[in-house]
């Protein structure tokens, strides 16, 4: 396996790019072209978290998939950085696709909270001038195959994660119409990328309407979608594992969910 961390700069705002390849086998197949899936953690757009990296980083690696793992800008950069490092994270790894024996065509984003907004952003807004105008990439360079957004930040409506808005606009929050614009909902397409979501239905920080909002638009425009919403389960849970419980906090090892992961990867598999 491969394991770098790659530096890129959008306006002179860094961020890392951890990636972790796999190595092709001679006697297994030399040739092997492998989905990347590109982790954005969560945080709040106030810090990206540890728990939702690497562990899950390493379960994708054990399903036969590459993974990569992006530390985006959070407070105080504001929108768009963010969006453009992940564009940018995108279409670098394409310019490597066959160095690092990636199939480009099954390029995901996986995205946790915030993460998931960030994910679902780039999701909708991928073929939108305001992005495209500030890359060096063409808007199929930087266009993910699919997303897989977890306990996702989406709407900043009523049922909205006000810290996450916060955070990503700054002085723009009060501004009303900066809001509007950044509720994904409201901006989902026929070109918006499959979508795997799941959620839990007692998550007080983010509600599950969240999700679900973002699921009813997929559906009116066509757009694959699949969806899971489990019962019982704080906020942030990421694999729901001993292996990413916070120090102290047992109510993060959920058995329940600990299947998304599984299902995650073979919906992959399908697209």
């Amino acid at each position: 396996m491969i394991h770098e961390k790659h530096e890129l700069i959008h306006q002179n705002e860094k961020a890392d790019l951890f990636t972790y390849i796999l190595d092709n086998s001679p006697s297994i197949d030399p040739d092997r072209k492998r989905p990347m899936i590109i982790i954005c953690p969560g945080g709040g757009y106030v810090h990206t978290s540890d728990r939702e990296a690497e562990p899950v980083a390493i379960q994708m690696l054990s399903r036969g998939y590459h993974a990569s793992v992006l530390r985006y800008s959070v407070e105080p950069t504001v929108f768009p950085t963010a969006i453009c490092q992940l564009a940018s994270a995108i279409g670098f790894i394409r310019e490597n696709a066959d160095t690092w024996n990636i199939d480009p065509n099954k390029i995901i984003v996986m995205g946790f909270s915030a993460g998931g907004h960030l994910s679902a952003s780039l999701g909708v807004f991928w073929k939108e001038k305001f992005l495209t105008e500030q890359l060096t990439y063409s808007k199929e360079q930087i266009k993910p195959n699919g997303l897989i957004l977890s306990y996702p930040v989406i709407t900043s409506g009523p049922h909205a994660h006000e810290g996450s808005f916060r955070a990503l606009l700054g002085d723009k929050f009060e501004d009303e119409n900066q809001r509007e614009f950044l509720s994904l909902e409201n901006q989902v397409s026929d070109e918006t990328p499959p979508t795997f979501l799941w959620h839990t239905a007692s998550d007080n920080a983010v509600p599950v309407e969240n999700s679900m909002l973002f699921a009813q638009s997929l559906l009116q425009h066509k757009v694959p979608l699949e969806m899971h919403i489990y019962p019982e389960g704080v906020h942030g849970l990421s694999l729901g594992t001993e292996e990413t419980q916070l120090k102290g906090r047992d109510n993060h090892i959920q058995p329940e969910i600990e299947n998304w992961i599984e299902m995650a990867a073979r919906w992959v598999k399908g697209l």
